[in-house]
């Protein structure tokens, strides 16, 4: 029996500073962190694990930014006040806020370079 995910793992660098970045990030602390693995249970049952690249088995082949987490704001104007947030925290920003098919985004990386798409959807 099939069911929708509900985990999602980054391949990272260093886990700790990773979790320090998420924790400040998300108002969180994670739920489990060792040397090589940090653990967030966030908000609606989604699980953010955050494993040491250095010893997933098998490799991993792609590099950070191959993919990206989303996170859904209810209009523009929250993606604004959530951009103007992330460049006073000093978030390494991708790409500014701009109009696009699905609707009104930024996109902001993490320290290794995975890809946070912050958006709110067109027509709500």
């Amino acid at each position: 029996m099939m069911t929708h995910p509900s985990y999602a793992l980054l391949y990272v660098a260093d886990p700790a500073a990773s979790a320090t970045f998420y924790a400040d990030l998300f108002d969180t602390r994670p739920v489990d962190v060792s040397p090589a693995f940090a653990l967030f249970a966030l908000e609606g049952g989604m699980m953010l694990g955050l494993w040491a690249r250095s010893v997933v088995v098998p490799a991993p082949s792609a590099a950070p930014g191959a993919s990206e987490l989303g996170i859904r704001m209810a209009d523009d104007a929250a993606v604004d006040a959530a951009f103007a947030d992330w460049q006073a925290r000093g978030i390494t920003i991708a790409a500014a806020p701009m109009k696009q098919g699905f609707g009104y985004s930024f996109m902001g990386l993490d320290p290794d370079g995975h890809r946070l798409r912050v958006y709110a959807l067109a027509g709500g």
